[in-house]
């Protein structure tokens, strides 16, 4: 049995609370390991290992710190087959999957390595009679990340790189659920020249993340995970004083437009929809076709696609999805089909009760696809994070999107047409944080912001890109006068620059 503790001041050290959990193998149902839940005392004497590296690494000029992530990035990148196959092993997605989850992390990892660039301040010359002013970007000092369970390394990555980057020391929190995959991104930083102490990982669960949100050194918190729960950390961190960013849950819809593409709408469908077994928040859980005839039509090519998909282990290179991560999270998906079903909602394919052969025990579920979903149904409004696809029929453009606007969840959406003025009168009005046209999954690359409005997100600033740097530093003016432009005699009006 593999026992895993935390990494700490830059070493793999054993857990004390007499606390531990189980991280499962979902294609299989085996238990994997043990994964040590960290007690107030282990995460407070993270905290103080990592306030004591801060101030040397925040002294490095930027550039070396960027060449500790160069490293650090090469190193990922040969272990690349490794770290994947270990994110498919504890959270169940498959190998192609689970190299898009790390591949997306380490291009945040590229962006932040531009940190001398990002850094930079802004400058003015004369501002007043013999004054300059400037301004310089400088770290928080310690800060946090609490990941979820769906992407051990691109979540993890998303909030460690530009905090490190920035000069910070950061604390990771990650789901005890996978936490191989971001115990060995700590060593690798090691490996790759960086001192101890800056990249610390504390396994665990709420008593580590409240002992995260109660410690006064701890200066903001990154969180991704429930919207409850996400509503519930950042109000706790805003209470003590701290920085928060938090992304909660999704409902992401897709608006398929009468002159739509639909080969291409339904190949997105099943990509978005399907994909991790839905696990992501980004899946297109929600298709809205505009109009009884495209929906008819729609569901002529979608029935069957979902009907085919292929099912399997997560290392299987044939599946198209794997297993979803517990076993709690099937009886999870199940209540919500069942649910439908009572509601009055159309499954047109059931995906209850599979079981791959071989492996009866892994915690799979075929995909689920419903018809004549309403609005009022627990299926359209609450996040299922599964294999279900809902399908809303739309009388016209106007009602389609109306639907991802009023939504309590405002993450993705999307739009797929031919029609130039449909897509940009969409984009425009749509009350949602990012939008695809003709893009199934609009998620920003690392050098913008990611992010959604309304219960998806809670906070000024949002993930990777320019928000990253601006969360993860504070701006320090300076305005400068010398002896030579100084007046004689006191002033004691308000200076001003008229």
């Amino acid at each position: 049995m593999i026992e895993i503790g935390h990494f700490i001041g830059g070493k793999n050290v054993a857990g004390t609370s007499g606390r531990h959990a189980d991280v499962f193998q979902p294609m299989t149902g085996d238990v994997r390991a043990h994964v040590a839940l960290a007690s107030k005392a282990e995460v407070a004497e993270a905290v103080k290992i990592a306030a004591a590296a801060q101030p040397a690494w925040a002294a490095q000029n930027p550039q070396k710190r960027a060449r500790v992530l160069m490293k650090f990035l090469e190193l990922c990148n040969a272990e690349y087959d490794h770290l994947a196959e270990l994110i498919s092993l504890e959270h169940g997605k498959t190998v192609p999957d689970s190299k898009g989850d790390l591949q997306r992390g380490l291009e945040v990892v590229e962006f932040a390595i531009g940190i001398p660039h990002l850094l930079k301040g802004e400058f003015t010359e004369g501002a007043g009679p013999g004054i300059d002013m400037h301004s310089v970007r400088q770290p928080l000092g310690v800060v946090a990340g609490i990941t979820p369970f769906n992407f051990p390394a691109m979540i993890p990555l998303w909030k460690a790189a530009p905090a490190i980057a920035c000069g910070n020391a950061f604390i990771l929190k990650p789901s005890e659920r996978d936490p191989s995959t971001p115990m060995r991104l700590a060593e690798l930083f090691i490996e790759a020249g960086g001192p101890a102490g800056i990249f610390n990982v504390v396994n665990g669960d709420k008593e580590a993340v409240d002992a995260i949100l109660d410690d006064p050194i701890i200066q903001a918190v990154g969180f991704v995970g429930s919207s409850d729960i996400a509503q519930y950390i950042y109000s706790r961190a805003a209470s003590t004083g701290k920085r928060a960013q938090c992304f909660g849950g999704a409902k992401n819809h897709m608006i398929i437009m009468p002159d739509a593409d639909l080969d291409q709408a339904v190949d997105a469908l099943i990509g978005a929809g399907y994909g991790s077994a839905g696990e992501r928040c980004m899946a297109i859980s929600v298709a809205v076709p505009v109009g009884e005839a495209t929906a008819d039509a729609l569901m002529a090519k979608l029935t069957p696609r979902v009907e085919a998909l292929r099912v399997g282990t997560s290392l299987d290179p044939a599946a198209d999805f794997g297993p979803l991560v517990t076993k709690a999270a099937v009886e999870r998906v199940t209540r919500y089909v069942d649910q439908g079903v009572s509601e009055g909602a159309s499954l047109v394919v059931d995906g209850r009760g599979f079981r791959l052969q071989g492996y009866e025990n892994g915690f799979y579920m075929g995909g689920c696809l419903f018809d004549h979903v309403t609005p009022d149904m627990s299926i359209y409004k609450d996040e299922i994070f599964g294999p279900v696809l809902t399908v809303v029929r739309a009388p016209d453009y106007e009602t389609a999107l109306a639907l991802p606007s009023k939504h309590e969840y405002g993450n993705g959406v999307a739009i797929f047409t031919r029609d130039g003025d449909a897509a940009r009168d969409f984009a425009a009005r749509v009350n949602v944080g990012m939008v695809g046209v003709n893009v199934p999954l609009p998620v920003p690359l690392s050098y913008h912001t990611f992010g959604g409005w309304k219960r998806s997100g809670f906070g000024d600033l949002n993930q990777h890109g320019p928000d990253s740097i601006r969360f993860y530093t504070r701006t320090k003016t300076v305005t400068t006068r010398w002896p030579s432009g100084i007046k004689e005699g006191a002033e004691f009006a308000m200076p001003t620059m008229r």
